[in-house]
């Protein structure tokens, strides 16, 4: 069977349009349209419903499109394996973690990274969806609970908990709670409860919104929490690593924290000698004992 022909028929599946496959692959729409003909033609079979809004699989097209993704991922790990030198750290690394640990610790931090391995290429993909490494849809993730997914290296980094956390501006003018039964003088900030979000986060907020809270703010990510609390909106419900990064905000209500949430670094079997992700768990690991001696300075623990 044509490689190149099933090469595209997978990117079809998975774009689920011609003209969105072309422009991955580089191809004009007839060109791929001509070859998923000639692939349905030596098979003897419809692999796509057409429709007005794009392409559905058959069920024989089903079953290629798991034989090829299954194919893709093998070429991926084998890639992956070939292109890690001995001796040097080089190209893309896929990383994976959540919208508020990436952009608010990881993010800043990778400068220092780059100093290191000029020539590796991080792909930071910020989402709260799990992605799924044995697949390979990252190399790498980091991720706020412990990885179910078999056939993974797993490692705890650190824990976290979810806290209160204003600017001095704003405490300045309402007051500082005193206690938490005088959060209901206050405007809470929080993630959406509709956002994916740490269920130990949901839950303190839960707790916080039943001494009758009139004035809220929900945002659906803890970048945006955080950008309202500096702006001097309100009390908002973050996760305690952005103390150290923001001096700008202050804890309040040092009592009240949600339980403890662990992260865990993760990444495939497979990849277990990879030079890129042994660097990058290295650095991580390297940053948060970093982390934990600034929290301790601070005496924030």
């Amino acid at each position: 069977m044509d490689w190149d022909k099933l090469r595209i028929f997978h990117a079809v599946a998975d774009a689920g349009s011609l003209t969105h496959a072309g422009d991955a692959l580089h191809l004009s729409q007839s060109a791929v349209s001509r070859q998923i003909r000639g692939l349905e033609e030596s098979l003897n079979t419809i692999l796509f419903h057409r429709h007005a809004r794009g392409l559905i699989l058959t069920e024989q097209g089903e079953l290629l499109f798991d034989a090829t993704k299954s194919m893709i991922k093998r070429i991926d790990a084998a890639t992956a394996r070939i292109r890690d030198s001995e001796e040097e750290v080089f190209g893309e690394l896929r990383v994976t973690t959540t919208y508020g640990f990436g952009a608010l610790w990881l993010a800043p931090r990778l400068t220092k990274l780059y100093e290191i391995y000029p020539d590796l290429n991080i792909d930071l993909m910020l989402e709260e969806r799990l992605l799924d490494l044995p697949m390979r849809e990252a190399d790498v993730a980091i991720r706020m609970k412990e990885p179910s997914q078999a056939d993974l290296i797993r490692k705890r980094l650190m824990s976290i908990r979810m806290r209160l956390y204003a600017s001095p501006a704003y405490l300045a003018e309402r007051g500082e709670p005193k206690d938490v039964a005088d959060i209901r003088n206050h405007r809470l900030i929080s993630q959406n409860p509709r956002s994916a979000q740490v269920t130990a986060g949901m839950q303190l907020v839960q707790e916080l919104m039943t001494f009758d809270i009139d004035q809220t703010l929900t945002v659906n990510n803890y970048f945006g929490v955080l950008q309202a609390v500096i702006s001097n909106l309100g009390i908002g419900v973050l996760p305690d690593y952005i103390l150290e990064d923001f001096p700008n905000v202050q804890r309040v209500l040092p009592d009240v924290e949600s339980n403890e949430v662990p992260v865990f670094l993760a990444y495939p079997e497979e990849l277990r000698h990879s030079k890129r992700i042994a660097a990058f768990r290295d650095f991580v690991e390297q940053e948060i004992i970093a982390h934990r001696r600034q929290r301790r300075a601070m005496g924030a623990d």
